[in-house]
This record gives structure tokens, sequence and C-alpha cells, in this order.
């Protein structure tokens, strides 16, 4: 079986994985497509710690091969975008709604594959970038046959955090106004959000110029290549400022671009001991600095919304997709994203 290792020195795409059955409550899923994330590249350069060898993917889409017992919400043949959230169910962050925040998901890596007989870790509790994978049930989100699973791929990560943290997290509101800092994968999945959500004043900020007819494609009514003339379009601040890069110095940017009651969430990846630094004062005037993971994401609702919302017209999948790779490609997939060449690089198999 083809797939995408990381041993914690250089990736290669190997065709001798092994996985084994699904087990009660597990759900085994043929891949056909998987978007190539930032995260995926952040644990290959250390930025997120993972332990190796590890298959990467996290963001992908399929069809069912086989359940394991328990499982009814599912069955072979449906179509079924993955989360990366292995959530139990039944622990106090469950049960408020916030599988996000489940302790029995978070920095558990499981070893569903092996190689020559070694066991190799399965990333994010999804490992999209294999033929086949294995996930909870609870992962595997049944959607339509008509939505293409390379763009169906994209909600798994992308999506749902983008437009989760504008709809979930932050809350935008009708009428607010909006700052993106980064217009990648993340960053064009806010904008799109806050243009759901009613925002009026959206403000894209990325230093590529290039960017600026996609970032409008997807909901921004302005671009700026740097933070520096956000205060000519929005005077007293922005409502909600969202940092999609990853870098320090851009969340003090986002912070300080805040209105009264403003809100700055943070998307980015820095490294993993990064710290940021602020004017304390200036948070006496009801402003918050938001963390977000997964967007706030529920993601057997969640998932199922924006499924509809992209086949009412609403929201856009096929356009994130710039590029589509075979798996043997990978590293030509890196050197474009890497590079700025596309909004997303889909893997397919």
């Amino acid at each position: 079986m083809r797939g995408v290792v990381f041993d914690g020195k250089r990736v290669e795409v190997v065709d001798d994985l092994e996985i084994r059955d699904p087990g009660p409550g597990e759900v085994l899923v043929a891949i056909a497509a998987a978007g190539l994330c930032h995260s995926d590249l952040s644990v290959i350069d250390g930025t997120i710690p993972f332990p190796p060898p590890v298959v990467l993917g996290h963001e992908g889409a399929g069809v069912v091969e086989a359940v394991g017992a328990g499982v009814g919400h599912v069955a072979p043949g449906d179509h079924v975008a993955l989360s990366t959230i292995a959530s139990c169910g039944a622990c106090a962050e469950c049960n408020r709604g916030r599988p996000t925040m489940c302790r029995k998901a978070i920095g558990r890596p499981d070893t569903t594959f092996s190689r020559g007989g070694r066991p190799i870790y399965q990333f994010a509790a999804n490992s999209a970038f294999a033929e086949r994978t294995i996930v909870k049930a609870v992962q595997a989100v049944k959607i339509a046959d008509d939505i293409p699973l390379t763009s169906a791929a994209l909600i798994g990560c992308g999506v749902v955090t983008g437009v989760g943290a504008v709809l979930n997290r932050a809350k935008v509101d009708r009428g607010e106004s909006v700052v993106v800092i980064g217009t990648g994968g993340i960053g064009l999945n806010v904008l799109q959000g806050a243009r759901i959500a009613g925002a009026t004043r959206i403000v894209a900020v990325d230093a590529n110029p290039e960017k600026e007819a996609v970032a409008r494609q997807f909901g921004a009514t302005h671009f700026l290549r740097s933070t520096e003339g956000v205060r000519e379009i929005l005077p007293d601040g922005a409502d909600h400022a969202f940092e999609c890069v990853g870098r320090v110095e851009l969340v003090r940017e986002a912070i300080d671009l805040l209105d009264r009651h403003g809100q700055a969430v943070l998307l980015g990846m820095p490294a993993a001991t990064a710290e940021a630094s602020f004017v304390v004062a200036s948070m006496f005037l009801d402003k918050s600095i938001l963390g977000c993971r997964y967007g706030s994401a529920r993601p057997q609702r969640d998932f199922a919304l924006y499924a509809e919302l992209y086949r009412s017209g609403r929201l856009m999948l096929d356009e994130l997709v710039t590029a589509t790779y075979p798996v043997e490609d990978f590293a030509k997939a890196v050197q474009d994203a890497e590079a700025g060449r596309v909004a997303r690089g889909v893997l397919t198999f």
C-alpha cells in the first residue's frame, strides 16, 4: 500500500505500508484525495513535534471500505470526509459540545500502520496520505456522492478551521469588520466564513500581491500588502482580526488593529515555544485574544453544514483546489506549497 512516511529525517513515498483491520467502533476508508496542509509541513520541519516514523496527512476524503462492530452511521460504499478529532463522546468536554477539547483525543498517537513489521504512527488520528486509513467512527462524516472528493477533502481541515473560527469561535455577526492576515488555505476560508456570516468590511492582508484576485473571490472587500493601511479603511479598528500565518510579530499586529470589544483569533502555528507580546493596558477596552483549535468544530454537525453550503453555492470548495498531484509527486506538491503557488494542492490516489 502506498503512503507518505516521515522517519524523523526525511520524507519518502513508499509502497509497502500495511494496515490492520478495523476494530470495534472504527472505519476503514479508501482515500481518494488528501489536501497538503501547512501542518503536514510543520511536522517535517519540526514546528509541530510528533514521534516518527509517521504516515502524514490529515485532510482527506474517500470511500468507506469496511466498518468495525458497532458502526451504524456509515457503511461500505459511502463517501466520507475525515475529521482529525477522535473524540470519545463521553467526557465532560464532549458532553459540553466541545469535542475539539476532548482530553482523550489530544496527544495520544496510535500505531495503525506498520512497515516491515515495525509500527508506524498515525498523524492527527488520520494519516490521509495513504491509500487506506482507519479512523474512529466519529471521524467519518458521510457526505453526498455528488461532491467531488478532491473538494470534499478540504472540509476536513482548511475549511473547518477557517470557516469554523469565524462562525463558532469568533461568532462574527452581520455588519461587523474583519481583518485576515495571511491568505493561504486557512485565510481564504476565514474570508469566506466572514462573507457567509455577513461581515461588511473584510480586509485581506498578504505580502504577495498575486493573491489579491483570489482573496477578493473568496470575500475580501479590500486587499493590502501590509497591515499599515488597515486604519485608513477601519479608523476605529477591527471587530475581529485573524492571524493565519503563525508569526509572533503578526500576532502583535492583529492585537494592535482591534477596536474596542475586538477579538484577535490566532490560527497560524508558530514554533511550540514561541512567545508573543502586547500592550497590556490596551486589553482593558474589553479586547480579547482567542486561541482556536480546529475551528471549535463539532465535525459531525459542521462538516454536513459545509457540504450543504457548498451544494447551495454559498461555500467555495472547488476554487480552493489549485492543483492535484498523484501521491508519487509529493515532493512537487511540497515545492508548490512552500513557494505559495497554490491555495491548496491535493494528492490523489
